[in-house]
């Protein structure tokens, strides 16, 4: 009895501080009837249950903003990454821990106490089977098999002391929570930020699927392969998920009209609750002690951190071709050279010298001001590849707070349903014109680009995997400049085994040192280019493809359970 009730009382504290809670805190239990007996006899203690749920702590991408660091496209020069510089040990990395696996099956376990018709409380089944499959997801990617347990686990539970589950067997487990979820959460679109809908299970599925659909193909014949492994399954999987979302008609890109901006500005708008593209977003009110504290503190100064070369030189020229072979590219003299005619994701990801960098009052001071005056002279302002992050900053001043930042935060968007589905189809080799024409030609079309023509797919000489096919190369391409800075990019490396092609033995770099007038303490390479961490890291980075794709469990977790086993590598 006592620690159910103060499992509530958590519950009902927690539900506070929810993205969601402009209602909820309202639809508190009163604690002093809180028994056993009662609780989950009624939708709303469901509800209120769930809510902990949605804290921000659950969805944390993107929520302080920190973008793709620990992947190839951004990276920080004040803290050397462990994983890719190859020097992570058996404690490195995150913890093997059940605690909100465990707090969802303890809803699985009392929800039938419910009095009510299950029609009126099938929403919140279905938010716990997302949940579920939510923080599986994590453990997925972080450990690749793990156990799948589906019940509140107690200290005598000889689960406790069992080995793992295959990792396909998870992942099939996890896509079964979001069939559930999806069946039984609304099919409105709803506000996009109070409760969450069948369409972002879908969408959430179609990641899962292609995920482990890929890492089944690319990891084949290795250590981290699967026995008997069917990644079609998967890759079908995810392509159908995603065909619902699309076919749904609730959803489309965002876009305004004005590919110069349109891009850029759907990551600082105030509000998502009518937005046809985003899917689920923190919704913050200061008024209601909900905010992002730090947010526009990782923003509004670079604190080193730096977008690197290899996704500036990803962005095709306006006529479509790839920068080694288009007429139209300006070269690398400067950042406003590098962003001429080139897609304008480049200058509405990248900041360029004629871009706002801060708007107070209507005076507007330019980022050239920081290009020329502040860039590398202290620590807040310095960007070590010159290349700094202008996606998700908006310029207004008033709308930011440096401790206690009201700007909401995207957590799930159409766009990436379309990327999912487009990949899918062409890993299964099953791709169509018609299939980029309802997905890739949309996001090009947001900003001007060129449509791609799988007939006639221009090479370049650069393509990241000369080894696969043309439309493959492409398709990875889009997915990398659109969902830059979104904290997918790892996952992409991951399950393409992709380290060999963008991580070992590659460096950094940025862009060319001789343009700024206050030039940074940083070595540059043979071309000119900054060289961030050149001393300290001069043969490149050292990821090892035989160990650092999953994280090791940790030693303590070896002494509880040494049936657990040990990751490949470790």
């Amino acid at each position: 009895m006592n620690d159910l009730k103060l499992l509530i009382c958590f519950i009902c504290l927690s539900s506070f501080f929810v993205s969601c809670q402009d209602e909820d805190f309202l639809d508190r239990y009163p604690l002093d009837q809180v028994t056993d007996a009662v609780f989950f006899t009624q939708p709303s203690d469901m509800k209120i249950y769930l809510n902990q749920f949605y804290n921000r702590s659950i969805f944390p991408h993107q929520y302080y903003h920190r973008g793709d660091i620990g992947s190839d496209i951004h990276m920080n020069d004040r803290t050397m990454d462990q994983r890719l510089e190859g020097t992570m040990t058996i404690n490195s990395g995150p913890s093997l821990s059940y605690a909100n696996v465990r707090a969802v099956n303890y809803f699985f376990d009392n929800y039938k106490k419910c009095e009510a018709d299950f029609e009126e409380y099938q929403q919140y089944v279905g938010e716990a089977h997302f949940f579920r499959a939510f923080f599986y997801y994590q453990l997925l990617k972080n450990f690749g098999d793990v156990q799948w347990v589906a019940k509140q686990l107690q200290t005598n539970s000889p689960e406790l002391y069992g080995t793992r589950d295959a990792r396909n067997v998870v992942a099939d487990q996890i896509i079964a929570d979001l069939d559930s979820a999806a069946m039984y959460m609304t099919a409105e679109k709803t506000s996009g930020y109070s409760r969450l809908n069948k369409w972002i299970a879908l969408l959430f599925q179609s990641r899962v699927a292609l995920y482990e659909g890929t890492w089944e193909k690319y990891h084949a014949g290795s250590d981290f392969g699967v026995a008997n492994a069917q990644p079609d399954k998967y890759l079908n999987k995810a392509a159908e998920a995603a065909s619902q979302v699309m076919n749904s008609g609730l959803y489309d890109i965002y876009s305004t009209g004005s590919p110069a901006t349109d891009y850029v500005d759907l990551f600082g708008l105030r509000d998502y609750t009518n937005n046809q593209e985003v899917m689920f977003w923190n919704k913050m009110d200061l008024d209601l002690n909900v905010s992002a504290k730090r947010k526009l503190d990782y923003l509004a100064y670079p604190w080193s951190f730096g977008i690197t070369r290899s996704l500036a030189d990803a962005y095709l020229c306006t006529d479509g071709k790839p920068i080694q072979v288009s007429p139209l590219f300006q070269g690398y003299n400067t950042i406003a050279d590098e962003a001429k005619n080139r897609d304008p994701r480049f200058y509405q990801t990248i900041f360029t010298p004629d871009v706002p960098w801060k708007i107070t009052d209507g005076d507007t001071v330019l980022w050239n001001e920081v290009y020329e005056t502040k860039l590398f002279v202290n620590i807040d302002y310095t960007t070590p590849t010159g290349f700094q992050r202008r996606k998700h900053y908006n310029p207004h001043t008033e709308f930011h707070d440096l401790n206690f930042e009201e700007t909401p935060s995207i957590q799930f968007r159409y766009a990436e349903v379309l990327l999912n589905y487009v990949e899918a189809k062409a890993e299964l080799g099953s791709i169509t014109q018609e299939d980029i024409d309802q997905t890739i030609k949309k996001l090009r079309d947001r900003v001007g680009m060129p449509n791609l023509i799988l007939a006639d797919i221009i090479a370049d000489p650069k393509w990241e995997f000369p080894e696969l096919s043309p439309i493959i190369n492409e398709v990875r391409r889009e997915r990398k400049i659109e969902l830059a800075l979104e904290e997918l990019r790892f996952q992409d490396i991951a399950r393409w085994a992709a380290a060999d092609e963008l991580i070992i033995g590659k460096k950094p770099l940025g862009a060319k040192k001789d343009q700024f007038n206050i030039v940074p303490a940083y070595a540059v390479d043979e071309n000119g280019f900054l060289d961030p961490l050149g001393g300290a890291l001069p043969q490149g980075w050292q990821f090892n493809p035989n160990r650092d794709y999953l994280y090791p469990i940790k030693e303590n977790e070896l002494v509880l359970n040494p049936n657990l086993g040990q990751n490949p590598g470790w």
